[in-house]
């Protein structure tokens, strides 16, 4: 009994630090996921236009953003670039933090989306082209809004690892949730185990709604069943 006690003091001192982590959390992840999700719709349809160089340049930002660490990435945006004496390639630590982790949604959003495209079965398109449609029309009425459906399943799981990855934004002195659990540890060094479980009890708090989503549309649009061949 006593040592629920202890314990439960320290939820009640650690609780409003950690509330304010969770909320830089929220606030870096949910800008990070609605930028880099309107890149890599972009470029997820332009991959899809069968134009060459433009697909060469896309695939060659796929490998670098996909075949690094987010590690790495974020390092190259805080320390690297500002060294290059650009005054806008400067930047502070939330700013690297949402531009980083935008550029990393974004690399997976692309092949979600240009695989959900390629998806749609091609006489979709070749019916409405023979209606009168131009490409962009045929693109904006019959081929994206049926891909768009096939995206929400895998979009829901990527969520949750960009969700994951603000952890690592603690190595420029962002105190979102995992830096303020840090900080704690070092007022608590007896309780490790303990803060870094409430660290985790946050996060899957924020998570779990997202792959309760995920499960969801799974469930719901996770077939192409629903699209005519």
């Amino acid at each position: 009994m006593e040592w629920i006690t202890d314990k439960w003091d320290i939820v009640v001192q650690l609780y409003p630090f950690m509330l304010k982590g969770l909320w830089l959390t929220f606030q870096i992840s949910i800008i990070a996921i609605t930028i880099g999700s309107l890149i890599g719709f972009v470029l997820g349809v332009a991959k899809t236009t069968g134009v060459r160089v433009l697909n060469g340049v896309i695939n060659l930002y796929l490998h670098l953003l996909r075949g690094s660490p987010y590690l790495v990435q974020l390092y190259i945006v805080y320390f690297v670039l500002p060294a290059t004496g650009i005054a806008w390639l400067s930047f502070d630590s939330y700013t690297a933090a949402i531009v980083s982790l935008s550029l990393y949604t974004s690399s997976y959003v692309t092949e979600i989306v240009a695989a959900a495209i390629n998806a749609v079965p091609k006489g979709q398109a070749e019916a409405a082209r023979s209606t009168g449609m131009t490409r962009a029309q045929t693109y904006r009425h019959i081929v994206i809004p049926q891909a768009l459906k096939l995206t929400i399943p895998p979009m829901a799981s990527i969520y949750v690892i960009v969700i994951k990855s603000t952890a690592v934004l603690s190595v420029i002195g962002i105190s979102e949730l995992t830096r303020q659990g840090e900080v704690a540890i070092m007022r608590m060094p007896g309780d490790i185990m303990f803060i870094y479980s409430l660290i985790a009890v946050f996060y899957f708090v924020y998570c779990y709604p997202m792959l309760r989503l995920s499960k969801w549309a799974e469930g719901k649009f996770g077939s192409t069943g629903g699209v005519d061949t």
